[in-house]
């Protein structure tokens, strides 16, 4: 489904990546890790739209993306959450995830369209399979940091992504709401059939999830294959897992 080869991008001379590969198969949980500064973030940035790369492709069901707005990326089929949630904070949460339903649906701005009335049903199925029902009518910056993260893959699902890629989905967490996200995860991907590409620190959370992982350290892939393999790859033990297995 996406395939991320030789993918280069600098700020102002410093290679913040350098030859980034990554290969996610449609269906799959793939995970990305590595240290405060290895790419991650900037890899997830290009792929989405928000920077434009030096050199590389970026292939997304066979066509190449790198280069195309965020807009467009989104409509062919990938949505995004962010390390800082970015939600409409004064607007409930039903608001919020319509808001991406009737966008999807191309009639955010038809007052008196079909689509508009069907968003309604459609925004509550959403909310119900991520068990924000309750706190449909709550303002949005009032929610908790966990269900504000929750909220944003809510409104990412309002899109309809065929890959849903999560920027750090647990950072800031309680462990109680790092087990209830680990648990969403699994059901986007069970039940919806959502392939899923995420960067994490939790590395428990990492290696119960992921099919796959890619390791990145300074802006290059040290590797990309199934946990077992990458857990007892001993460049990996001694960069990211502290060494001795």
């Amino acid at each position: 489904m996406l395939i991320v080869e030789n993918l280069q991008k600098s700020f102002d001379g410093f290679r913040a990546l350098s030859d980034a590969q990554l290969k996610v198969e449609k269906g799959e949980v793939v995970a990305v890790i590595g240290p405060n500064g290895a790419g991650k973030t900037t890899l997830f940035n290009l792929i989405t739209g928000q920077l434009k790369a030096d050199s590389g492709s970026i292939l997304f069901k066979g066509e190449n993306i790198a280069g195309l707005p965020p807009y467009l990326i989104c409509r062919k089929g990938i949505g995004r959450s962010f390390q800082v949630v970015n939600i409409f904070s004064r607007l409930s949460v039903f608001e919020n995830v319509r808001v991406a339903v009737m966008s999807c649906n191309k009639s955010t701005f038809s007052l008196f369209s079909k689509a508009k009335e069907t968003s309604v049903y459609e925004t509550g199925e959403i909310l119900k399979s991520l068990g924000l029902t309750e706190k449909a009518d709550r303002i949005s910056g009032s929610l908790s940091h966990g269900d504000q993260k929750v909220l944003e893959m809510a409104i990412a699902l309002g899109n309809r992504p065929e890959l849903l890629i999560l920027d750090e989905p647990t950072a800031g967490m309680s462990p109680e709401e790092t087990s209830d996200t680990l648990e969403l995860m699994k059901l986007l991907s069970r039940e919806r059939g959502i392939t899923i590409l995420f960067c994490e620190h939790d590395m428990e959370l990492v290696f119960s999830i992921a099919n796959r992982i890619m390791v990145m350290q300074h802006g290059r892939t040290i590797i990309q294959g199934e946990p077992d393999v990458v857990r007892n790859d001993t460049h990996v033990q001694e960069a990211y897992l502290g060494g001795g297995g």
